[in-house]
C-alpha cells in the first residue's frame, strides 16, 4: 500500500483544542506538501494536481497545477491554505508533456484533506495507461500549521535573496585607480589613528605564534625518552601507545629510559649491488621494489587509507578488504579528492604504502626543520594524520644540549654511535606511531650519508614507504642568515653567552658535516635546489607517484621563505548579519559600510609601501562591497572564497532551523566539522575547495588581503595557526577585525586589529 503522512492534532486533548483555537485567532495557516514517487517514471507524463477551491477552483484538467521535480523519482507541490478554506478536495492526474493527448486521472475516489488530516485510507495513486498497464505512485501528504509571521519572514528573505546584485557589473579582476568623487567627505567618520598599534587587541590562545618558538621544539616529544609507550599530543598532553587491556584493567609497560638496548642495523648489508636497478625518471639508481604476493604491482602509489569492509551483498567483489579498529584510525579526516585518492591508493598499493615517511636530507642551516614544519602543517590541514619527528630533539634529551662541534665529527666513534642511536630511536618511534594509525611521518635530521639512509630504509622495510626530501642551498647570504638564526634560537646554544663563540662552533660543526656529505641518489627522492628564496630554483623528482606524494611535490614547488603579511578579515556587517540569517547575498548594513571605509584607510596605511599587494574577495556582494573603497591595488574575486553553502537552510536563522528541522539542528550540533547541510557543504568540503587558495598564498611573495566569510576564514586561519581539524568550526573570527599573519624565515606570527566594536 501507499504511504501518507499528515499532522493530526489530538481532538480529544483539551490542550490540543486550545492550541488550534489560538492558531485560528492568530491567523495561523495550513502549509501543505504533496509528493508523488515512482522509480519507473514515464518521461513524457508530468504529474499534476487539480480539484476544488483553493487548489484550482474547478475540476477542469486544463487548469491543473503542475508538480515540480524534486529528484529523479520524486515530484512535489506545496502551497499555503487560508483559514477559511481548510478542506481540500483533489485528485492527481498525469499530463502529456509534448502533445494534446488526453490527461490520465488517478483511479478511485477523490482525496479529502480536512484541517490537515487526510480522510479515509492512505493509498497509492493508480493511473491506467491502457487495458494492460497500470502506473503506480507512492503518495506523501504533509500538513503543518505555520504562523503568518514565519511566512512573512520567509517571503522577505526569499525576495531579498533574489534581488539583483549591486556588484553585477564589476569584473572578476579589477583595480580602482583613485578614490571616487566625494570619498574624502565620506571617509571623515572612518578615519583611523596614525599609529595602527592603537587598534591591536590580544590574540586568542589558539593564535599562530610558531615564529616565536624554535621549530624543533614544536615537534613530537620522544616517547622512548619520556615514558614508555607514550606519545605527546599537540596540546602537550600524553597519549598511551603501548598499553594493553586485560578485562577492565589497563596495563602499561614499565618505563625504560636510558637503559634500553638499541639495535642499529648494519648498513653494509643493505641493498647489495644485485638489488640495484636503473631508474627511468632521471637516470639515477634506486633499489628494486618488492612485489607483494601475486598482485604484480610495480608502482609506488603513495600513502593510502585503510581497506574497506567487504559488503555481504557484494560476493563478486573478490579483493579481501578488511577494516578493523586499528586501520580506521588511518582514514584521512577529509572529503572529496583526498578521501577518494587515499581509498584508491589503499586498494591498489602494497601494504607498506599505507604509511609514508618523508625523510629530510641536507646540511645544517638549509631550512630542513622549517620546511618539515610547513609540510606537517599542510598535510594535517588536508586531513592526514601527520607528525614531525626531530632527531635533534632526541639527541638533546638523550645526551644533553651542550655538545661541541667535536661531537659531530665523522672520526668520533662515540659521537657517531650516539647520533645513530637517537636516529634509530626516532625512526622506531615513528614506525610504532604509524602502526597505531598514523599516516605520514616527517623524519627531520641531516641524514647526510648513504650509510645512515640505508639504515633507515632497512628499518622501514615492510612498515612504510620512504621518500627522501633533500634541501640544497648555494646562496651564502641565506646560509649566513640561517646560521645566525640558529645561534639565536637553538637550545644547543642557549647556555652560550658569547654569540661569536657559538657562531664559530656551529660553523665548525657545519664543516664536519660537509666533509662526509653524500647527495641522495638512491630510492624515491625530491631534491629542492635553491628554492627557499621564491625566485626560481630547481626541483628534481625521482620515482615519485601517487596522489599524496604528488600533492607534496606541488606544495614544495610553491613554498618559499620570503617574509610578507597576509591580512584576513570578514566582510563588513551585512543585512543578514543584523537579522541573524545565514548565507544569502545581501548588501552591507550601515555599520558594514562604515567598516569598509575604515578598512580602506587601514590598508592604505599598513601597505603604503607595498605596491605589489593584492585584494582577494569572494564572489558574493558583501565582500566585494567591503573591498570597493580600497584603491590602488588589484582586486581578484575567488569562487573558492564564498561562504559555506548552507543548502536548503540558506536564508534561515538558527532558531528557524531548530524549530523546523530539529534533526538537522542536532546533527550539526554534534559534529560541526563533518556535518553537511542538506544540498550544501560541510567544513571538510570547504577545506577541499580552499586548497588552491592556500597554495597560492604560499606562492605569493607580496602581501595579500583576503576579505571573505566566517567559515572560510576559520579554515584558512587553522592552516596558519596549525589548529586541529575538530577545532575549526569553533575558531573565533569576529566581525570588523583584521587578523595579520606574518610569514617568514622564523615561522608564522599573528597580530589582530579591531577597527570597530
Amino acid at each position: 500500500m501507499g504511504t501518507s503522512t499528515s499532522k493530526n492534532p489530538d481532538s480529544s486533548s483539551h490542550g490540543g483544542e486550545e492550541r488550534e483555537e489560538s492558531l485560528d485567532h492568530a491567523g495561523g495557516q495550513l502549509y501543505v506538501s504533496l509528493k508523488m514517487e515512482n522509480y519507473r517514471l514515464k518521461g513524457e507524463l508530468i504529474p499534476h494536481v487539480y480539484g476544488s477551491v483553493p487548489l484550482v477552483g474547478s475540476w477542469d484538467c486544463s487548469k491543473a497545477l503542475s508538480m515540480e521535480r524534486e529528484s529523479t523519482s520524486m515530484w512535489e507541490l506545496s502551497f499555503v491554505v487560508p483559514p477559511n478554506h481548510e478542506t481540500l478536495d483533489f485528485k492527481f492526474l498525469l499530463k502529456p508533456k509534448y502533445n494534446n493527448a488526453p490527461c490520465i486521472v488517478e483511479e478511485g475516489p477523490n482525496r479529502l484533506l480536512t484541517r490537515g488530516t487526510l480522510q479515509g485510507d492512505a493509498r497509492l495513486a493508480l493511473f491506467r495507461l491502457n487495458a494492460d498497464e497500470v502506473l503506480e505512485y507512492r503518495v506523501f501528504i504533509k500538513a503543518d500549521r505555520v504562523s503568518p509571521f514565519d511566512l512573512a519572514a520567509s517571503w522577505r528573505a526569499y525576495q531579498e535573496n533574489f534581488q539583483p546584485s549591486t556588484v553585477r557589473g564589476i569584473p572578476d579582476v579589477s583595480i580602482n585607480a583613485g578614490p571616487e568623487t566625494g570619498a574624502e567627505s565620506q571617509n571623515g567618520s572612518a578615519s583611523l589613528e596614525l599609529d595602527l598599534e592603537h587598534y591591536v587587541v590580544p590574540a586568542p590562545t589558539t593564535s599562530a605564534t610558531s615564529g616565536l618558538v624554535y621549530a624543533a621544539n614544536m615537534t613530537e616529544t620522544p616517547r622512548s625518552l619520556t615514558r614508555s609507550g607514550v606519545f605527546s599530543n599537540r596540546d602537550g598532553s600524553f597519549a598511551s601507545a603501548n598499553s594493553c587491556k586485560e578485562g577492565s584493567l589497563s596495563v602499561e609497560r614499565p618505563a625504560i629510559i636510558k637503559e634500553m638496548e638499541v639495535i642499529v642495523p648494519d648498513p653494509t648489508k643493505v641493498y647489495p649491488n644485485s638489488g640495484i636497478v636503473e631508474s627511468k625518471s632521471v637516470g639515477t639508481f634506486s633499489p628494486l621494489q618488492k612485489q607483494e604476493g601475486q598482485r604484480g604491482l610495480f608502482v609506488d602509489r603513495g600513502v593510502g587509507s585503510p581497506r574497506l569492509v567487504k559488503s555481504a551483498s557484494a560476493s563478486a567483489f573478490a579483493t579481501d578488504l578488511k577494516l578493523n579498529s586499528e586501520s580506521k584510525n588511518a582514514m584521512p579526516a577529509a572529503a572529496g579528492a583526498v578521501a577518494a585518492a587515499a581509498v584508491a591508493d589503499q586498494m591498489l598499493g602494497p601494504k607498506e604504502d599505507r604509511h609514508l615517511a618523508i625523510v629530510l636530507v641536507g646540511l645544517p642551516a638549509r631550512g630542513k626543520t622549517f620546511t618539515a614544519a610547513k609540510l606537517t602543517r599542510y598535510l594535517r590541514w588536508l586531513g592526514h594524520e601527520t607528525k614531525h619527528f626531530n632527531v635533534g630533539k632526541y639527541r638533546r634529551l638523550k645526551h644533553g644540549a651542550n655538545q661541541s662541534a667535536d661531537f659531530f665529527r665523522a672520526d668520533n666513534p662515540e659521537g657517531m654511535e650516539a647520533r645513530n642511536e637517537v636516529a634509530a630511536l626516532a625512526m622506531d618511534d615513528m614506525i610504532s606511531w604509524m602502526q597505531e594509525g598514523g599516516q605520514v611521518g616527517i623524519f627531520d635530521a641531516t641524514n647526510s650519508t648513504r650509510k645512515r639512509r640505508n639504515m633507515l630504509m632497512k628499518m622501514a622495510e615492510g612498515n612504510c614507504k620512504i621518500i627522501f626530501l633533500e634541501t640544497i642551498c648555494n646562496d651564502e647570504r641565506i646560509i649566513e642568515r640561517n646560521i645566525r638564526l640558529k645561534i639565536q634560537q637553538s637550545p644547543d646554544y642557549a647556555e652560550e653567552p658569547d654569540f661569536e663563540a657559538g657562531l664559530q662552533d656551529f660553523k665548525t660543526r657545519l664543516l664536519n658535516y660537509e666533509k662526509v656529505y653524500e647527495p641522495v641518489e638512491e630510492g624515491s627522492y625530491i631534491k629542492m635546489i635553491d628554492m627557499v628564496s621564491g625566485q626560481g630554483g630547481q626541483i628534481q623528482v625521482n620515482n615519485i607517484s601517487g596522489y599524496l606524494p604528488g600533492r607534496i611535490v606541488f606544495f614544495l614547488v610553491n613554498t618559499h621563505l620570503t617574509p610578507r603579511p597576509i591580512l584576513l578579515t570578514r566582510h563588513g556587517e551585512s543585512r543578514d548579519n543584523v537579522r541573524g540569517r545565514i548565507g544569502g547575498d545581501t548588501a552591507l548594513s550601515d555599520a558594514g559600510e562604515l567598516y569598509s571605509r575604515k578598512l580602506a584607510n587601514f590598508v592604505e596605511k599598513r601597505l603604503k609601501n607595498e605596491r605589489a599587494a593584492s585584494i582577494w574577495t569572494s564572489t558574493l556582494q558583501r565582500t566585494i562591497l567591503t573591498a570597493s573603497p580600497i584603491v590602488g591595488f588589484p582586486k581578484i574575486q575567488w569562487r573558492a572564497l564564498d561562504e559555506i553553502n548552507a543548502g536548503v537552510c540558506d536564508g534561515m536563522t538558527y532558531e528557524e532551523i531548530k524549530k523546523n528541522m530539529p534533526e538537522e539542528y542536532e546533527s550539526r550540533k554534534k559534529d560541526k566539522l563533518r556535518y553537511r547541510y542538506p544540498r550544501g557543504e560541510s567544513y571538510l568540503d570547504v577545506i577541499q575547495r580552499l586548497e588552491p587558495v592556500i597554495i597560492e598564498l604560499e606562492r605569493q611573495r607580496a602581501p595579500v588581503v583576503v576579505i571573505s566569510h566566517q567559515a572560510v576564514l576559520r579554515a584558512l586561519y587553522s592552516y596558519f595557526a596549525d589548529r586541529p581539524l575538530n577545532e575549526i568550526p569553533h575558531i573565533e573570527v569576529p566581525l570588523h577585525t583584521i587578523i595579520e599573519i606574518q610569514m617568514g624565515v622564523t615561522g608564522v606570527q599573528e597580530k589582530r586589529y579591531k577597527l570597530m566594536d
